[in-house]
Parts: structure tokens; C-alpha cells; sequence
């Protein structure tokens, strides 16, 4: 069941996720196309978030805006007051002058992050949560997941020093986990969907971008060929894998395995090895007294559910 609309504002709004946008000439919704999103997520009780780009928008647009109740998910130099704020490069990221709290994303290379984890921290303490995008899982190998791993033990000793004086920073890479007890995943095409400039519905703001196939329009209404492929009963591995905060990412799916819903292994090895951390931090944190000894995640021996799917 649908329960949020994805509004992108323009063709160069921010991505959000893994997908890149690499439109750079601006292409406004029209007014009529923004005002019809809004009458669709009204008479289907959906949850609008507009995705903005840097440039400001029109009076107009901010007006129709302003009609309904809504999320923002907006670049670090869009002028608007944003929800999410979104940052694609690691100096803006560094540089950025952060209100008291508030949620933020950082898109980033696995290279890139694995050699910064010490300016991590100073921007944990600032935030209230800040989740972290890899940009470049489908090309990761064997020695790009060990260094991960070392860099995800470098993030569990800099969320235990937060926990430990009394901060409640979440980071989705290792914290997530240890608050979830089921799926807790992207879902696009179950529970949300995006409408784009040009009127038309997409599975997400990824499938948009790359160019694939429509999923109906404002004027034609929704129109999603095997919906049932999109759902979490209709993945063989993932309904039983115990890496609950996964972003079992749609439009990694269906880049890398051509089947939106299965991930590929690099998708798979990422979720468990950001899991083993975050059983780890929790450990440490129950021998602390901050979380209950009641709450488990229990050790595995493997990566990729697929290496075991016939022990399941």
C-alpha cells in the first residue's frame, strides 16, 4: 500500500540515495504538473516529500507548495529550510555550518569515506542523525569490503564515545540495526512512488534518471506491471535475512541483478558487515548499562544469505 508521493521539483533535483543525477540543465515541473502531484497525493492520503534542486523556485511554485503538508529533501545550498539537507561532496560536508540538530545525508564513494572516518565524529555530535550513501557498492571487491569493515570498526568506537556521554546521534550504517526488529527497507513501488517533471510516475527518482520505463502519469493514472515483484514477501532471500536496516535498494536491484527484488552480493556483503558492527556496539553498549541485555542480534557465519540459502 502506497503511503508516500516523491515530488521531483526539477529535472536537477538532488539525489538522495545511490542513484546519481547527472542532469545539469535545469527543467522545472510546471505549475499544473506540481499542482496535479499534489490533488494525486491528496485523494490518495499520501505523504508528500518534494525533492528540490539548489536553484530557488518560483513564487508560484513555493505557493502551491505551502498548500499541503509535506517533506523536504533538498541539496546543502538549496535556500529553502529543508528536512533532510543532502550533501554530495565531503568539503561541503565538512564545511557546513550546522544548525542544533537535524537529519542529513552524505552520498559518498566507499574510497573516499573509508579515508575519512575521523571527520566523522566532529559532525556526529552536531546532528541528530546523518545517514550515509555509497555511491559505488555494485563496483566494490574483496579488498574495497575490507576496508569497509575497518572503517565501519573505526564508526563503532566513534558512536560508542557518543553514546557514552550521553549523545543519541543515529547513523544509519550502525545503529539502525540495533533498533529494528523486521524489514525496515527502501520499499519503492510498495510504499512510495515519484512523480516526475514530465507528469509521469517512476518507480523511483533512479529509475527517472537512467531512463526506464514509466509507471503511468498524472493523466493516465498508476500503472505498475507485477507489483507483487516489488514487495518483501516476494523476495526469496530478503524476507528472511536478519539484516533488517538493508536499503534493499530498487534500483540497485534491478542495475546489478536485473530483478528488482534481488540485491546484488556486493549489496548483501555491505548489509551484513554493517550488521556484525552493529552487534558489536550493541554488546558494548549493554555492558554499559544503555541498552537492555534482553535485546539480541545474533553472530552469523556469512556475508551473503545466498552462500547459505540451503541451510535456510
Amino acid at each position: 500500500m502506497l503511503k508516500y508521493l516523491v515530488i521531483l521539483l526539477d529535472d536537477t533535483s538532488t539525489s538522495f540515495c545511490h542513484y546519481d543525477n547527472r542532469k545539469s540543465e535545469s527543467r522545472l515541473m510546471p505549475i499544473e504538473t506540481l499542482k496535479g502531484g499534489i490533488r494525486f497525493g491528496m485523494m490518495e492520503n499520501l505523504m508528500i516529500q518534494f525533492v528540490y534542486p539548489v536553484d530557488a523556485l518560483p513564487l508560484e511554485h513555493l505557493k502551491a507548495i505551502e498548500t499541503i503538508d509535506h517533506g523536504v529533501i533538498a541539496p546543502s545550498g538549496s535556500p529553502v529550510s529543508a528536512d533532510v539537507v543532502v550533501f554530495n561532496d565531503w568539503d561541503t560536508f565538512l564545511k557546513f555550518d550546522y544548525p542544533d540538530m537535524g537529519t542529513f545525508v552524505l552520498r559518498t564513494d566507499s574510497k573516499q569515506l573509508c579515508e575519512n572516518p575521523k571527520y566523522l565524529e566532529s559532525v556526529l555530535y552536531q546532528v541528530t542523525r546523518l545517514n550515509i550513501v555509497l555511491t559505488d557498492i555494485e563496483t566494490m571487491n574483496d579488498e574495497d569490503f575490507e576496508k569497509y569493515d575497518r572503517f565501519l570498526d573505526e564508526l563503532r568506537g566513534i558512536m560508542k564515545r557518543l553514546y557514552l556521554k550521553g549523545y543519541q546521534t543515529q547513523c544509519n550504517l550502525i545503529t539502525d540495526r540495533i533498533v529494528l526488529d523486521a524489514m525496515n527497507n527502501c520499499n519503492a513501488g510498495t510504499e512510495s512512488i515519484t512523480l516526475a517533471p514530465n507528469g509521469k510516475f517512476y518507480i523511483c527518482p533512479g529509475f527517472y534518471y537512467d531512463g526506464l520505463d514509466a509507471v503511468g502519469s498524472l493523466e493516465d493514472g498508476l500503472d505498475i506491471k507485477n507489483p507483487q515483484l516489488y514487495r518483501l514477501d516476494h523476495a526469496p532471500l530478503c524476507r528472511i535475512c536478519e539484516a533488517y536496516h538493508c536499503k534493499r535498494c530498487i534500483w540497485l536491484n534491478q542495475k546489478t541483478t536485473i530483478e528488482v527484488n534481488t540485491p546484488s552480493h556486493e549489496q548483501c556483503v555491505v548489509a551484513h558487515m554493517e550488521r556484525n558492527q552493529a552487534r558489536l556496539l550493541l554488546n558494548e553498549l549493554q555492558d554499559r548499562g544503555i541498552y537492555d541485555k534482553k535485546q539480541e542480534i545474533k553472530e552469523i557465519s556469512y556475508l551473503d544469505p545466498f552462500d547459505v540459502k540451503d541451510e535456510w
